[in-house]
């Protein structure tokens, strides 16, 4: 009798871990795709906002960029007014106070929107870089970042390292980049400009597994407990996360790889 309730026992576990595994397989792919679409939106929505913006007549133009590519009046309000700082500075002001209010009152829908509409303002605030990069070195730098991402996540889902520690510090360490980034708004220093980049491709090439290995062990964690909208706004969360870390290693690595119009 002893050895059937073992085995009985045993028996539930393993279902139990097979629901797991197979739940966990969905969240993830729920986590990319989700992610994968922000990306999309804003990819199309930085390139349309990037062709309003520029005009071929001379006579429409309010301004001009250093390698000739001319302003309209769109283009003028967009990169060479006062509201520049408002694009500028609006998402990251929504990811440290509005995001968690959000998470906590908005349905799993609401959440999955409210990151729509950030990876749209991402794209207005990224548009310029159609202005100065060439669309290959655009092209050749999302493909590399895209294979750098790929390995890094698939190493944080898969190490059995925990992963959880090095979590704060590289959290403290993109405080420290946003103070030197600012700072360098106002001094504009090559040298500075080209530290900041090298510390924030590592930085965040950690983000991208710690965030991996974090949205993996919330899953398993809560799965058990059938919270199922819970575990839908974890995933817009965890897409936030690599969303976030994809998008900055993005912009550290062209500031390398892109070549300016």
């Amino acid at each position: 009798m002893a050895d059937f309730n073992t085995l009985r026992a045993q028996q539930t576990a393993g279902t139990r871990s097979a629901q797991i595994d197979a739940g966990l397989r969905a969240h993830m792919n729920k986590v990319y795709g989700t992610m994968s679409v922000g990306m999309l939106i804003t990819a199309a929505a930085a390139w349309a906002i990037a062709g309003l913006a520029t005009t071929t007549d001379p006579n429409a133009a309010v301004a001009q960029l250093p390698n000739g590519t001319m302003l309209n009046s769109i283009g003028g309000a967009i990169y060479m007014s006062p509201l520049r700082w408002v694009i500028m500075f609006a998402p990251l002001a929504f990811v440290l106070f509005g995001w968690g209010a959000l998470m906590r009152r908005a349905s799993a829908a609401g959440v999955q929107l409210g990151f729509f509409i950030f990876a749209t303002a991402i794209g207005l605030s990224l548009s310029s870089i159609f202005l100065v990069f060439t669309s290959y070195s655009i092209t050749q730098t999302f493909l590399v970042t895209s294979i750098a991402f790929a390995g890094l996540s698939l190493w944080g889902y898969t190490t059995n390292k925990d992963l959880s520690g090095m979590g704060t510090f590289l959290i403290m360490g993109v405080i420290g980049l946003i103070v030197a980034m600012i700072i360098n708004l106002f001094l504009q220093s090559p040298a500075m400009m080209f530290a900041i980049s090298s510390i924030g491709i590592l930085i965040f090439a950690g983000l991208t597994a710690f965030y991996t290995q974090h949205i993996k062990s919330e899953y398993v964690a809560h799965a058990a407990a059938g919270d199922q909208e819970y575990l839908d706004k974890a995933a817009v969360d965890g897409a936030l996360g690599l969303y976030i870390s994809f998008l900055n290693m993005f912009q550290f690595l062209l500031m390398f790889l892109g070549q300016q119009e």
